[in-house]
């Protein structure tokens, strides 16, 4: 029988660890919960979603996802003609007379704070509600 060197024994111990390194990663793999990956929601995505019928709405969508997805406390013209771009939706040809309308219906309210020395605005309760239900409540609002 051979006797092996301390070399070949500190060899075995080595991939033996590994071995056992291996194995347990593989183990915890197994027992532990599925890691769901998902892919953050396009603006366009969201607005088709959502089936706003006109400029107002579709503003009003924009504006809701920029700050639910985008994380933006508040938004201006060039950010809402920016989500207009990236849903590949036509821009309105004046943003601001939309915004003056979410505002006029209790949906938008401008920001204290301008935004890239602009106007801002953010979305009432209201208007997120208005967004979350598909555009079906708060119809009769003036």
């Amino acid at each position: 029988m051979e006797i092996m060197s301390g070399e070949e024994i500190a060899e075995i111990e080595k991939k033996l660890e590994n071995h056992e390194e291996r194995i347990s990663r593989l183990e915890r793999a197994i027992w532990e919960e599925p890691k769901i990956t998902t892919k953050k929601l396009s603006v366009r995505e969201f607005i088709l979603s959502k089936n706003p019928k006109n400029e107002m709405e579709r503003t009003l969508a924009v504006g809701y996802y920029l700050e639910e997805y985008e994380n933006l406390t508040s938004f201006n013209a060039k950010d809402l003609a920016n989500g207009f771009r990236k849903a590949k939706e036509k821009i309105p040809g004046n943003i601001n007379y939309e915004v003056i309308r979410n505002i006029q219906k209790g949906y938008m309210e401008e920001a204290e704070e301008k935004k890239e020395n602009r106007k801002a605005w953010y979305l009432t309760n209201s208007g997120a509600e208005y967004v979350q239900s598909d555009f079906k409540s708060g119809e009769s609002k003036s």
